[in-house]
């Protein structure tokens, strides 16, 4: 439309061109943009969800989910972009949890990690991850428990898209397994330096697996929960229709309860015939919820008590974030197992300390005591909603695996290398050929765009007499909760 905005701002002199001539070639430039703007929307429709991709440097421009009609034929697209301009160059601290990531491979700090080491973990991994020049590439041993090694190879392909071309070139064994393997007791003395790096969800203190963020936080479909942003705001808006003090004065737990002996004595607290635990616990039945189309275990429908309880299971469970979200004091049974920012709380201030072999006992008294100072306990409760909220951000998340990885590849004393005949694995190459919640949770979590923004700051390791420190106070704290306990008991039996 140039040419005709020229002759009207030259009207009146010789040179304007001839009125015929100036609507046939607005009329020719108007049927190409529609062409053209056509053939974009057919497009869009044919690749069935986006059609831009950015080249291989990229600035504000979205990452669609490039999808062919025939799946057969996916592949991943070819100008991913392999670097991002940053605009703000500001890095925000860590949480202080980051820290653990230290802690966790100081085993290997000291002599790094050889090609003969990460080959000895094999045989209890479910995969092998490669990433080399930011792509990423998925050895398969064997199947995990359901879709656990899905959503996180998942994430893991996400946190390439939000941080394109900086995660550094590395070689990783991941367990899916519920509990950690590699234990202690067998890499003592000269084989000390022997130890095999093995990624999972969570560690235990008589092992060296390290601690990785857990395939719920991108959905989990075969219980029907949704990605961590989202479920996270629904629990958050239910939470908010019901006050503190209008909910059910009692702990409330529900789960499966079959899986440890640690929840089967959970029932124990159920039997208030002879005293009140205040306890409300339930079995779930997940065949049944399958069957009803999960009616009766939305997460975000549980934030009805002023106490929920956290339990493990065979090992560490991924409940713990989702009871700490809902802002009620969460009673937390003193686990065996830690996942990567449980480390980062400390009880009385994000939640009450229970003792599991005495947890009947511990219970009603953390329910009386909070039931009698209401503003503290709310405060408590409040506080672990808070922890989730903003140190447990899926920014952070995805931060915590980017430092973590970073740490680990400066570890390896080996040349990465691709398996032979394993191709490349994108987002594309998982969403586009699933169906149902898969596919849904899949692009529900997916990233869209590259960060504008640094990973945050990563702080340092601890030194021996800072988290010294740090292991008294959390222990001082929780004896003197046991301590108000023995007098609450001891005052109870004088007035019986």
């Amino acid at each position: 439309m140039e040419d005709e905005h020229s002759a009207e701002c030259h009207d009146g002199t010789k040179t304007r061109p001839p009125v015929k001539r100036t609507w046939a070639s607005a009329t020719v430039l108007m049927l190409s943009i529609v062409f053209i703007l056509s053939g974009f929307f057919v497009s869009w429709i044919d690749i069935t969800t986006a059609t831009e991709s950015p080249g291989n440097s990229t600035q504000n421009v979205g990452y669609p989910l490039v999808c062919r009609n025939d799946t057969a034929l996916q592949a991943c697209p070819a100008n991913y972009p392999a670097t991002h301009r940053i605009k703000n160059i500001y890095k925000e601290a860590c949480p202080e949890y980051f820290r653990w990531i230290h802690e966790d491979l100081r085993p290997w700090k000291a002599a790094g990690i050889t090609r003969e080491m990460l080959e000895n973990s094999k045989e209890h991994a479910q995969f092998r991850l490669v990433i080399f020049k930011g792509k990423a590439y998925v050895e398969k041993y064997k199947p995990a428990f359901q879709t656990r090694d899905v959503f996180t190879i998942w994430g893991i392909l996400q946190l390439l898209r939000l941080y394109p071309g900086k995660v550094p070139d590395l070689e990783l064994m991941f367990n899916c397994d519920d509990k950690p393997l590699i234990l202690k007791q067998d890499y003592r003395g000269l084989k000390a330096a022997e130890v095999p790096p093995l990624f999972h969800y969570c560690g235990h203190n008589t092992t060296f697996d390290v601690p990785f963020p857990d395939w719920s936080f991108w959905g989990w479909p075969e219980v029907n929960i949704e990605p961590w942003e989202d479920i996270l705001a629904a629990i958050k808006g239910k939470a908010e229709l019901i006050k503190w003090k209008d909910r059910e004065p009692y702990a409330f737990w529900k789960g499966n309860y079959g899986l440890a002996e640690t929840r089967r004595n959970l029932f124990r607290c159920n039997d208030h015939s002879r005293t009140d635990w205040k306890a409300r616990v339930y079995a779930q039945d997940w065949r049944q919820e399958v069957t009803d189309g999960f009616k009766h275990s939305k997460l975000e429908d549980q934030c009805t008590h002023r106490y929920k309880i956290y339990v493990e299971g065979i090992g560490w469970s991924v409940s713990e974030k989702y009871i700490l979200a809902c802002d009620s004091m969460t009673l937390l049974i003193k686990p065996e197992f830690y996942d990567y920012f449980v480390r980062g709380m400390m009880p009385m201030e994000h939640y009450w300390p229970i003792r599991p072999n005495n947890k009947c006992r511990d219970i009603k008294f953390a329910v009386e005591w909070g039931n009698n100072r209401t503003e503290e306990a709310q405060r408590i409760g409040d506080s672990g909603t808070k922890f989730v909220e903003e140190s447990l951000k899926l920014k952070f998340v995805y931060d915590y695996m980017f430092h973590l990885l970073s740490e680990y590849a400066k570890l390896l004393k080996f040349e990465v290398k691709v398996p032979q005949g394993v191709a490349e694995l994108c987002s594309e190459g998982m969403a586009c050929p699933a169906d149902g919640l898969l596919r849904k949770f899949m692009v529900e979590s997916m990233v869209k765009l590259p960060s504008d923004e640094l990973p945050c700051s990563l702080p340092p390791p601890y030194d021996p007499v800072e988290f010294k420190a740090l292991m008294e106070r959390k222990e001082s704290v929780t004896r003197q909760v046991e301590m108000w306990e023995a007098e609450f008991w001891k005052d109870l039996e004088k007035q019986l």
